[in-house]
This record gives structure tokens, C-alpha cells and sequence, in this order.
């Protein structure tokens, strides 16, 4: 999820020189060493600069023109694209400026989903939930029902049930929002 127009920061952040390539491009490529088929970029503002800049390789992108609307349309908006063109029976939901999830964090959240045989798998970094957040095809509906600049989060708080939350001793990844957020995240060059 790339779509936002990085208003608090005030420059592209999807475009942010990150270890010498743009932020966007390390987010993908970690994705793509993740246990998974197949790689999905929501884009929206600044989608022909990102297309430009940022090799993304061999993933499906799909363009949000609603992404002033806030976060849940680009959930609408992947899914409605994996539900139409994907055959995968779960999907993460990524966010284009977390750069630093643990590499322990994807499988656990897939066997946690497939052991529990839950609906949503969420990662409990210490005290808090945060992302990826694994999401079962059956949940999908009512994902892309969510309207305005809202994450999954709170439906997922009203459907316990639905959640199989695995626990991480270390912090939340954090985002990318702010300038400060950029000098104390971004790789130190050698």
C-alpha cells in the first residue's frame, strides 16, 4: 500500500533515497522474499513518477485514482484487484513506509493463520498490534466495506474472533510520516 500523498512530510515518500534506491523499491523487494506467490502495489498520488523512478520488478500494480479518500480505499482497491485477478487464498497488508519488519514476521503470521484456522492473522509487537496484518480471502468482503482514512485495525477490534494475534518481542515497525522519522530510520551509508 503506496498510495498516499505523504502530506506530512511533504516530499514523496515513496520516492525517500533509502540505502541508494527509493523507499518504495527496498519495501517491494522484501516483500518479494517473503513465503508468498505473488506481490501487489497499490499506487495513487505521484503514481507516474513512482512507475518512473522506483524498479518494483515483476509485481501487479494497481492504481487507487480514489486515494484522497484515505486508506481504505486502497484496501478496496487491492483487493477488489486480487479478489478479480488472483487465485491466493490470503493476502498481507503492507504498508509502503515500513521498511523494517522482522523477517520472522511473515511466516509466523502464516502459520499462526494456518494453525488457528482464523481469519486474520496480526502481528503483537510487545503491547500493540501493527503490520502486516494476514488476511484470509473470507474476510476481504468486509475489508473493502471500510470507508475514509481507516485502516482494517478497528474492524478487526470489533471481531475478536476473526484475529489470531502473534506476539514479538520487539517494537512495532515504525512509518515513515515525518522528517524526523527519516533521520533516525534511514540506513547509515558504510
Amino acid at each position: 500500500m503506496a498510495a498516499g500523498s505523504s502530506k506530512r512530510l511533504g516530499v514523496p515518500k515513496q520516492l525517500l533515497d533509502w540505502g541508494g534506491h527509493p523507499l518504495l523499491e527496498v519495501v517491494t523487494r522484501r516483500a518479494k522474499d517473503w513465503p508468498v506467490d505473488e506481490v501487489w502495489v497499490v499506487l495513487g498520488h505521484g503514481s507516474e513518477d513512482i512507475l518512473i523512478e522506483c524498479d518494483l520488478g515483476d509485481v501487479s500494480i494497481v492504481i487507487n485514482e480514489e486515494y484522497d479518500e484515505g486508506i481504505a480505499s486502497s484496501l478496496r482497491v487491492g483487493l477488489d484487484a486480487l479478489t478479480r485477478n488472483s487465485k491466493v487464498d490470503a493476502t498481507f497488508i503492507v504498508l509502503g513506509d515500513q521498511p523494517v519488519i522482522g523477517d520472522d514476521v511473515p511466516a509466523a503470521l502464516i502459520g499462526a493463520m494456518s494453525q488457528s484456522q482464523k481469519m486474520v492473522a496480526i502481528p503483537r509487537y510487545r503491547y500493540a498490534r501493527g503490520n502486516p496484518a494476514l488476511l484470509s480471502r473470507d474476510v476481504w468482503s468486509r475489508v473493502m466495506s471500510l470507508e475514509g482514512d481507516v485502516g482494517a485495525m478497528g474492524l478487526f477490534g470489533a471481531h475478536p474472533e476473526w484475529v489470531e494475534e502473534v506476539w514479538f518481542e520487539t517494537l512495532p515497525p515504525r512509518d515513515i510520516d515525518t522528517q524526523q522519522d527519516v533521520e533516525e530510520l534511514r540506513p547509515r551509508s558504510a
